[in-house]
């Protein structure tokens, strides 16, 4: 076998290769999604987050800041409608942040795959 046709076969069987194990790997979450990410039986979202994410008094970046998540695993317990933000829209999850205090995240910060979340009640 000349070495053009050695090339090719051996193209061919990295191609074929690399297609089986493309085709057996499971489907990876979007791009800043966590792999699980949905309410629970207890009706909290338990979903992946920025972090360092601030939390807010009100669902604006204006109100005070009461603290952050470092933590990039979190729940939250509602949602609401506020202000505008980098996610396209202007859904705020409300939660318990990494200091303990209580503070709206924009969904910009919460890996959800639609906001708002479903099955997360509103508050």
């Amino acid at each position: 076998m000349n070495l053009t046709k050695k090339f090719a076969v051996a193209l061919a069987a990295t191609a074929l290769t690399a297609g089986l194990t493309a085709a057996a790997a499971p489907e990876a979450a979007p791009q800043g999604v966590a792999a699980e990410c949905g309410v629970r039986s207890d009706g909290k979202l338990y979903c992946g987050n920025k972090a360092g994410a601030k939390g807010y008094a009100h669902r604006s970046y204006a109100s005070a800041v009461r603290g952050q998540m470092n933590t990039t695993f979190s729940w939250f317990q509602c949602w609401g409608r506020g202000d505008a933000h980098g996610g396209g829209n202007n859904v705020w999850y409300w939660t318990k942040l990494d200091n303990g205090q209580w503070g709206n995240m924009p969904a910009v910060d919460v890996h959800t795959p639609v906001d708002p979340a479903p099955g997360l009640r509103e508050c």
